[in-house]
């Protein structure tokens, strides 16, 4: 490998697969790997492969702009979900399901689990609109298509928004927003 590579650069191990060098020292360069986490390096190690170089001589990466690299590799490559507040009146209840036929006992759910699916969903609607965005064999109509799809599965869950502490972090649907 180059010994000029830089912070930022995104790199290749065997093992722990593709992560970015956010720190390097005089041996090792320290590496983070999505689902793995930071790793040391040694920087005459052959097997790591270079994907795509940041040349230490020629710029100077900020503690911000490697964060943003991080957040979304490991948001891309990963389930590790940014944490989302449940609204504070929910905290510690539950949802329960009540059969219509008395015979049958009702179902109690801790709202926090339930709202930790809804949440899930959502991150994972999100990572399969980035793939689609990314996707070399769609076209753009085809793109546009599944897109809108998506958008009417977020519209269609816009009834659980009350769950949720924060707007922000809302589902939104068609012609909302």
């Amino acid at each position: 490998m180059a010994n000029n590579i830089g912070i930022g650069t995104r790199v290749k191990h065997p093992t722990y697969g593709e992560g970015v060098i956010y720190k390097q020292d005089l041996i090792y360069y320290h590496i983070m790997f999505p689902g793995k986490g930071a790793v040391e390096i040694a920087k005459n190690y052959d097997g790591l492969e270079v994907i795509e170089a940041v040349n230490q001589d020629e710029s100077y990466i900020t503690r911000e702009y490697l964060e943003n690299i991080i957040r979304q590799t490991i948001e891309e490559y990963t389930d590790i979900l940014t944490p989302v507040p449940l609204g504070n009146k929910w905290i510690k209840g539950k949802l329960i399901l009540q059969p219509s036929d008395d015979q049958l006992k009702p179902k109690e759910i801790p709202i926090e689990v339930f709202f930790h699916k809804i949440v899930m969903l959502r991150d994972r609607l999100r990572v399969l609109e980035q793939k689609i965005n990314s996707h070399k064999g769609l076209n753009e109509e085809e793109k546009i298509d599944l897109q809108q799809f998506i958008t009417r599965c977020y519209g269609s869950l816009t009834t659980f928004n009350i769950l949720f502490r924060d707007k922000k972090d809302w589902f939104v649907g068609e012609g909302e927003g």
